[in-house]
């Protein structure tokens, strides 16, 4: 996922997550580059792209499973390089393939989860 434009995320209080000129890279591989965007409360927002893109990566990065090589995140107005745990709890992730209870449906998995 790559972005040569900067986007300032809005100074406001309903910004979320934001996302500053963040890159990632896996040996000579580079997964994100200078990626920048912010969600504000309430919108719902998607990844797409083929695979390779970067959008794993990306979702790794927000939940703190992978620490940034530059640029910062910060979730509810905190870094989330600092590992808070308030802030990983406040972040819901659910992958698209859930290697586990494939039998389940997806509001059983949903309120099994939860």
């Amino acid at each position: 996922m790559s972005t040569d434009k900067e986007i300032e995320a809005p100074i406001d209080s309903d910004v979320t997550i934001s996302v500053e000129m963040v890159s990632k890279s896996f040996g000579p591989h580079k997964a994100v580059s200078n990626l920048s965007f912010s969600i504000r409360r309430g919108e719902i927002v998607g990844f797409l792209g083929p695979n390779g893109a970067g959008k794993t990566t990306t979702m790794r990065l927000l939940t703190s499973y992978y620490t940034p090589d530059t640029g910062k995140i910060l979730i509810n107005g905190t870094d989330n390089s600092e590992n808070d745990l308030e802030t990983r709890k406040s972040i819901g992730y659910l992958a698209e393939n859930n290697p586990l209870y494939e039998d389940l449906l997806v509001s059983e998995y949903l309120d099994f989860i939860a």
